[in-house]
């Protein structure tokens, strides 16, 4: 079952760079420090060098040989503009409008991975999620065949067999209400994503009915969004439409839906909307004691991560150490 080391490991196997784009934040400067003393990821930090050093040293935190980028001195940023204007060239941007866009950490940091300069990016402990994934989606863009960036959350609970019990929860974060296909879309990433962390995914399809008890809209799109998954990619494990004590529970499952062999060992959850997934994986977190990672966007065609504002410099640590192996 999961653990960090597995994913140290993978890193220690093949060494990453990531950019955080914002560099003087205590909390970032305390998780860099920490992977400075490693060998395994490598932190480029977004902002003006003596603000960065100024702050690590009012902190306490040693960043030697940490990457500093400054937008306004960086030396490689007229050919950052040219690339972003072409990126862009559908919207008719001009290099002066690229130049200004530029000089916001979150698009500069963000063509630092599409130049090849960072394998990954972590962002947002000071600004919102959307200002992550805007620019993502207009320049690093969605992966081949996917039409949405969407995310799921890993949750990680020790157990008493001395495993820890790892779960995979999509979309809690991005997506409002999705549509069939886009759940779809949701459920092969979030599958995709808990086989790295160990999880042999068991897909279950979450709604207020099990496999027909109960009707309705909303019944039936988590009925045919499952039941087009299954199509989609027919070696993974599937059931839904189902209720979540039908999902989890071997007892429940026996009595609802004795045939099914996902009901009552579902360890992969898809929600019907954003509402749903956002309330539930908090009740896991603060009810249940399990360690919440994520968001992890999902569907780029690099990896690219948001961080809750609320975050502390460990989650930051962790979340870096996520995101670089999925590069």
């Amino acid at each position: 079952m999961f653990g960090f080391g597995q994913l140290i490991d993978i890193l220690k196997k093949s060494p990453k760079k990531i950019v955080f784009t914002e560099g003087s934040d205590p909390r970032i400067l305390e998780a860099a420090s920490r992977l400075l003393a490693s060998n395994f990821l490598s932190p480029i930090l977004v902002g003006k060098e003596d603000e960065i050093l100024r702050a690590a040293e009012e902190s306490g935190f040693n960043i030697r040989g940490a990457h500093i980028v400054d937008p306004d001195k960086y030396e490689r940023f007229d050919e950052m503009v040219d690339m972003f204007c072409e990126l862009r060239k559908s919207k008719g941007v001009t290099p002066e409008q690229a130049k200004k866009t530029l000089s916001q950490a979150n698009y500069f940091g963000t063509m630092l991975v599409k130049m090849g300069e960072a394998d990954a990016l972590l962002g947002g402990a000071t600004y919102s999620t959307a200002d992550t994934v805007r620019p993502a989606l207009q320049l690093i863009k969605t992966k081949p065949g996917n039409s949405i960036v969407s995310s799921c959350f890993i949750l990680v609970r020790p157990s008493a067999t001395g495993d820890n019990e790892v779960l995979a929860m999509g979309d809690c974060a991005i997506n409002i209400k999705p549509s069939e296909d886009e759940l779809v879309e949701i459920a092969t990433e979030t599958a995709e994503c808990a086989k790295i962390f160990g999880i042999d995914p068991k897909v279950a399809f979450l709604s207020y009915s099990t496999l027909g008890s109960g009707s309705g809209e909303d019944v039936d799109k988590m009925r045919n969004a499952a039941a087009k998954t299954k199509v989609k990619v027919p070696e993974l494990p599937i059931e839904g439409e189902l209720q979540f004590d039908a999902a989890v529970s071997p007892r429940v499952a026996r009595t609802k839906c004795p045939q099914s062999e996902v009901a009552g060992h579902a360890n992969t959850f898809i929600f019907p909307d954003i509402n749903a997934g956002n309330i539930g994986y908090k009740i896991a977190q603060r009810m249940g004691n399990f360690e919440a990672y994520g968001p992890i966007l999902l569907g780029l065609n690099a990896p690219i991560n948001d961080l809750s504002r609320g975050c502390n410099a460990a989650e930051v640590y962790s979340m870096a150490i996520i995101t670089a192996a999925l590069a």
